[in-house]
């Protein structure tokens, strides 16, 4: 990462406490939580310490064929990455293919009931073995005919007698590493890699409560975006960009007073507050009554406010005991006692490179972003949404994917009904920041030191893999 000297003539500060950063409008996301009607999970209380830092990212990050090329080779073949959900491949000899660049990874769910990850190319004249999701007790190259068993061993090649240089170990599938949390199943290219569990750090710990792994998958859609997957990963590591992409949700969204933590290299996270009021407006601007009204989407709730003066805030009091009484009726289980952040806030980690899940009670969304094969110019954005299974009831099966049309609006996905429209807003930026970025005047990306900090920690890590 390029850091210009005029960017760094103050010695840089310690770490500090993000709650005294001087300007910082106020209440911050640790008020918000003081006030909440139940304690919320005990990680939403953590405040990572804050590392003032100036840093200027280059745009080649964005558009160099050159960079694009070595952040395949030196990155995307070194980090883990989520491939799937274990619900999308249940039963043995269900497999299905994790594409990411120029490179393909088959995953087969094996008799044992493992799951194990293998180059998608056969060894012999380097057909790709599968380019969908399937069921099969072996797997078969259509092209000649090699068939191997579901843990990549050989099974059966024609005309064996013609390979006599070949043994069953020269003919057996290249393995990848996998690693499953939370559900997701990871792979890695790098068979010399650290374990899953230390690349994630501490977000295991985090999500405990939150049982992801007991989830099924409600929603998968995918479409194409026109700019460099780190643009459009961006769009969505900060709250900084509402008041002026969605300006609809100021009123009951405190975008300006959102939380942002580091954790290791890997994982940091936005801890948003909904049910409050943005600063941007002002205090008072907007009346308990109509945050309530407004977020709900119908007026006529605005008169449901408790107005019990206890300390809380109303509004958050008010939307949090609605949405608790809807998930013990919806999934069959007790949510009273969960704190009105882990039913409303967007609690959103990321997890180097492309992984994003949201946290809490609520339907968690899960963002993924991967370049579009390799094209330094589009990328491929993903939205899963991840929903507590019913209780006493079985479990539904997993949401296939469905792509969004080039050029149709996320709106008009009836999977999306409140989430669409919001990401229609984010897209409409993304192809004008790529253009921009190809057209700077300067070479650089400026980054707010608090703010956007996630950004600077994701390309941070990046650097340490990709020199510029």
């Amino acid at each position: 990462m390029q850091t210009e000297p005029a960017m760094n003539r103050e010695t840089p500060a310690p770490l500090a406490d993000p709650e005294t950063i001087e300007g910082r409008p106020r209440p911050t996301y640790q008020m918000v939580l003081d006030r909440d009607t139940n304690p919320p999970s005990p990680c939403l209380r953590d405040v990572a310490p804050y590392h003032p830092q100036t840093v200027r990212v280059p745009t080649a990050r964005y558009t160099s064929p050159d960079y694009f090329l070595r952040e395949v080779r030196e990155m995307w073949e070194k980090v883990w990455q989520m491939a799937c959900r274990d619900e999308d491949i249940p039963a043995p000899g269900d497999q299905t293919v994790y594409d990411i660049a120029d490179r393909s990874v088959l995953l087969v769910r094996t008799e044992s009931g493992t799951v194990r990850g293998f180059v998608n190319s056969c060894p012999h004249r380097g057909r790709k073995l599968r380019a969908d999701a399937g069921q099969a007790q072996t797997i078969r190259c259509a092209f000649h005919g090699w068939t191997w068993n579901l843990d990549g061993s050989v099974k059966s090649i024609p005309c064996r007698w013609d390979f006599p240089h070949l043994t069953d170990d020269d003919a057996h599938l290249r393995e990848v590493q996998v690693g499953t949390w939370g559900g997701f199943v990871f792979i890695n290219f790098d068979t010399d890699a650290a374990p899953l569990a230390d690349y994630l750090g501490v977000l295991p710990e985090h999500f405990a409560p939150w049982r992801l792994e007991d989830c099924y998958k409600s929603v998968h859609l995918a479409g194409v975006m026109q700019c460099n997957w780190k643009v459009a990963q961006e769009a969505f590591m900060e709250s900084y960009h509402v008041i002026a992409t969605h300006p609809q949700i100021l009123p009951f969204f405190a975008d300006a007073s959102a939380q942002y933590d580091l954790y290791g290299d890997n994982v940091n996270r936005n801890l948003a507050a909904f049910g409050v009021t943005s600063p941007h407006m002002g205090e008072g601007a907007v009346s308990e009554q109509e945050i309530v009204a407004q977020m709900l989407g119908m007026r006529e709730e605005a008169q449901t406010v408790d107005p019990k003066d206890d300390g809380a805030i109303q509004a958050r009091r008010t939307l949090g005991d609605k949405t608790r009484a809807a998930f013990s009726r919806a999934y069959g289980t007790d949510h009273s006692g969960v704190s009105d952040a882990e039913v409303l806030d967007a609690l959103v980690y990321n997890v180097f490179p492309n992984f994003a899940p949201w946290g809490g009670f609520a339907p968690n969304i899960v963002y993924r972003w991967r370049p579009n094969g390799m094209d330094v110019h589009s990328c491929i954005m993903e939205v899963m949404i991840l929903k507590r299974c019913p209780a006493g009831k079985p479990r539904p099966a997993p949401a296939e994917l469905r792509w969004i049309e080039p050029g149709a609006p996320w709106s008009e996905a009836p999977e999306l009904p409140v989430l669409g429209p919001v990401i229609d807003q984010d897209i409409s930026n993304l192809g004008l920041v790529q253009d921009g970025l190809r057209n700077s005047a300067t070479g650089v990306v400026e980054l707010a030191r608090y703010e956007e900090q996630r950004i600077r920690h994701f390309h941070q890590t990046l650097g340490k893999y990709v020199a510029d």
